[in-house]
């Protein structure tokens, strides 16, 4: 029987958020058994708190975001992988903004700093969710979609296609917890040259950089349009 575990000491991180382009610091907490994984705004009156399950999910445009009640929370996924990975069941995430720091935009950090910290045993088992049958989530706009299938241990297998000469079908497959993080880890946020300016149009990625993201120059672009791209990630453009 598997039982529950949390990190044995907090640690924090900080960084830009990606959309935001706040300073923003987090901290995650030990919690008792049965606690699962809550999210506090710390920097909203009350400190509310969001769990982070499914029923709380109310976005995943460029990022997934959490809300309840008043309250929300996004940019989530890189910690929350991590700590899935890692086996961290209950933990307390304190953040002081409406989103988490995108770091260099992949879940290293948070493996390094849950690592450092240790984890430790609980009294109560992880209940396991048990695929007994194949089961199938499709997105609202069919571009996307999940298939669950029986199996005797954990594994992901991923298909991705974009209409882009240099990323176009691809697939990688983790076939063992265990792996994550010499193979998942480090997978870094990604975003086309292309999409850049619409992006910031919308009121994204205002934090984004070279540093916190990769970006894919897959098709022939006007130099004007590229020096303007360039002036609005505030990065020199590199012959």
């Amino acid at each position: 029987m598997t039982k529950q575990k949390t990190l044995k000491a907090p640690f924090s991180l900080s960084g830009k958020g990606l959309h935001t382009g706040l300073d923003i610091q987090i901290t995650l907490l030990p919690a008792p058994a049965g606690t699962g994984r809550v999210i506090r705004r710390v920097d909203l009156e009350g400190t509310p708190e969001i769990p982070a399950l499914s029923e709380f999910v109310k976005g995943t445009e460029r990022g997934t975001v959490l809300v309840k009640g008043d309250a929300s929370v996004s940019t989530v996924e890189h910690a929350m992988a991590a700590l899935y990975a890692k086996g961290v069941d209950n933990c307390y995430i304190e953040v002081n903004a409406p989103e988490f720091p995108i770091l260099d935009g992949s879940a290293r950090l948070y493996v390094e700093g849950i690592d450092a910290a240790g984890l430790e045993e609980q009294d109560l088992p992880v209940e396991h969710y048990i695929v007994k049958r194949r089961q199938e989530v499709v997105s609202a706009d069919g571009r996307s979609r999940i298939v669950l299938l029986p199996d005797s241990k954990f594994g992901v297998d991923v298909h991705i296609s974009f209409d882009s000469p240099v990323l176009n079908n691809q697939f990688a497959s983790l076939e063992d917890l265990a792996d994550f993080d010499k193979e998942i880890a480090s997978c870094r946020t990604f975003v086309f040259v292309r999409e850049v300016e619409m992006l910031l149009a919308n009121n994204l990625i205002k934090g984004g950089d070279l540093d916190n993201a990769l970006v894919i120059y897959d098709e022939p672009m006007a130099q004007e349009n590229l020096d303007k791209i360039c002036d609005l990630m505030k990065v020199t453009r590199r012959t």
